[in-house]
Formats: structure tokens, C-alpha cells, sequence
């Protein structure tokens, strides 16, 4: 179990799903400090999407629980939660702004202030169009940047995001990455999001929850799932240097080579000095250091 420096405020324990033969929880358990930004990866169909729905109480579990600050979450709960699903839910036909209050006044916002609350996520998110326009009349990036701001409207103690960075643009996707931090650090809001933009989710992201077939494969900090999966990786690049200079330094294995750069994989005990006194000894060392693994060949690495 990972110890925070934040409380813990949502809890997912031993969540377990089927739909007819399938099983699309197996045993899902994490937990989301306050503050923080999670977010939650894994393949299509490896369960995301349905265990989301069940913090949020639009599915019901075969088995397990669902805690917030260490208490049953029930309909008054789930009043402070918002939601960005990933098949949008606006109402077409409706304005802008009444929608935003309207759907802030269902979760017990003041409708004074859910009209302030919407005018302000509306220039913050930067949405092009008539806040009086109807929905359907905005164009998908825009629409999906109401759909952002209905989930927020509410300053909600929980964000839920499915997919929320699909189809936005590089400028979109800067300014909602903004607006989570945020939510998080300002608000004390714990975010959970889930994406296949794994740079994104290395960028943004405090914590990561990989999960595979149903079940959690992998959760922790970046630098936790490097450690966890370390391999002791440096980056050589080297002028003038005979190919295989490096096969004098017992231990050093190439993983890749070519055009003078080589990836060395070293064993336990062998000095990455020695490595660096041998590239020096037979060329110009131009780049030398230890190379860490991405998010996508850490998710790669886990799913195989």
C-alpha cells in the first residue's frame, strides 16, 4: 500500500464486474489522495471505463466497495462529484450558459453563482462561440470544452474524466491540462482521468493506475513504476570510435546501436565511469547518460 502526504479520499476496493462471460473487473483496487491528479491507463476494453462508473454510482459492482473519506459514497456524496464521460451528455438543443447552470443548480450551486461559476470556466476554457448559442451550434472541440466545464461548475471535491483530451487541439489540450492542475492544487480536488495520450498522462499526472484485463498491473509515481521495472540503461554517443568499443567493459551489453550512438544495458556492479573512460579512450564523447524509461515503454512493458 503507497503511503501519501495527503489523505486519501477516494477509495476503489476489490471491485469486481461482469457482463454475461465477461469479466471486466477482477479485484480493481486503488486510492486517490486529495490534491491529486491520477490518472488511469490501460488498453481499450481493460476495464477503465466501467470502474469509473462504479465510483461514480452510474454502475452498480458484483462485489467491493467504494469509499469517500472513509465513508459509504451515497446520493448526497455524489452531488460533490463531477463527471466528463467519454460519450458526451450535453443537451443539444439547450443554450450554453443555461445549461451550465442549470446542471450547477442540480448539485446544490446557488443560481447566482452557478452563473458566475459558468461565465468564468467559459473564458477560462477559452470556448469560441455565443455563451447563448445552443450547443449544437458550437463546433465539437468547443462543445467538448462545455462538456469540461459542466463537470466543473460545480467546484466538485472529485473529478472523474474519461477521455477528456480527445479531439483537442494542441492549444485545448494546454489549457485544460491548466485547468486540472488547478482544480487539484487550488481546489484540494482529487482528478482521475483516463487517456491514451501516455505523454500527456506522464506530464500531468502525480500518479498513474495501470490496469490490464480488469485487474491494477501497475500503480505508483513515474519514477515509483521506473524503479520498479529498472533496468540500468545508459545513452553513448561517441565520434571517431570503433564499432564495439564498448565489448572490453565485461557486463556492458549493446540493446541498440548505430551512426555512433549505443544503448548499453549494464550489469550489477559495472561503473558507468568505466563505460565513460573507454568511450573517452577511443573517440569524442558527445552525450553520455542514463536513459528512463517513458510512460508508453513502461505501459508497453506491462501489457505484454
Amino acid at each position: 500500500m503507497l503511503s501519501y502526504p495527503c489523505p486519501t479520499v477516494l477509495e476503489l476496493i476489490d471491485l469486481r464486474r461482469r457482463f454475461g462471460d465477461t469479466v471486466a473487473l477482477d479485484g480493481v483496487s486503488f486510492e486517490v489522495p486529495e490534491g491529486h491528479i491520477v490518472g488511469f491507463v490501460g488498453r481499450n476494453g481493460a476495464g477503465k471505463t466501467t470502474a469509473m462508473r462504479i465510483a461514480l454510482g452510474v454502475l452498480q459492482a458484483d462485489e467491493g466497495t467504494v469509499r469517500w473519506r472513509g465513508a459509504a459514497v451515497d446520493t448526497a456524496t455524489r452531488r460533490r462529484f463531477g463527471y466528463m464521460p467519454e460519450e458526451r451528455g450535453l443537451y443539444p438543443k439547450m443554450r450554453v450558459v443555461e445549461q451550465l447552470v442549470y446542471l450547477a443548480r442540480l448539485r446544490g450551486t446557488p443560481k447566482e453563482a452557478a452563473r458566475a461559476r459558468a461565465e468564468e470556466l467559459l473564458t477560462t476554457l477559452d470556448v469560441v462561440g455565443d455563451p447563448n448559442a445552443r450547443v449544437e451550434s458550437l463546433s465539437l472541440g468547443n462543445q467538448q470544452r462545455v462538456q469540461l466545464a459542466a463537470a466543473l461548475v460545480h467546484r466538485p471535491e472529485l473529478l472523474v474524466l474519461d477521455e477528456p483530451f480527445s479531439g483537442l487541439d494542441p492549444v485545448g489540450v494546454d489549457v485544460l491540462s491548466a485547468v486540472l492542475r488547478r482544480a487539484a492544487t487550488e481546489q484540494g480536488a482529487a482528478v482521475v482521468f483516463s487517456s491514451h495520450q501516455l505523454d500527456l498522462v506522464e506530464r500531468l499526472c502525480d500518479e498513474v493506475v495501470l490496469i490490464d484485463h480488469g485487474r491494477v498491473a501497475a500503480h505508483g509515481t513515474i519514477r515509483e513504476l521506473r524503479a520498479s521495472r529498472a533496468r540500468n540503461l545508459w545513452r553513448v554517443e561517441v565520434r571517431g570510435a570503433d564499432d564495439g568499443w564498448w565489448q572490453v567493459v565485461p557486463g556492458a551489453v549493446a540493446v541498440e546501436s548505430g551512426d555512433g550512438v549505443v544503448m548499453l544495458e549494464l550489469n550489477d556492479g559495472v561503473d558507468p565511469q568505466r563505460v565513460l573512460d573507454v568511450a573517452r579512450s577511443g573517440g569524442d564523447v558527445v552525450g553520455f547518460g542514463p536513459v528512463q524509461p517513458s510512460l508508453g515503454e513502461l505501459f508497453r512493458e506491462v501489457v505484454a
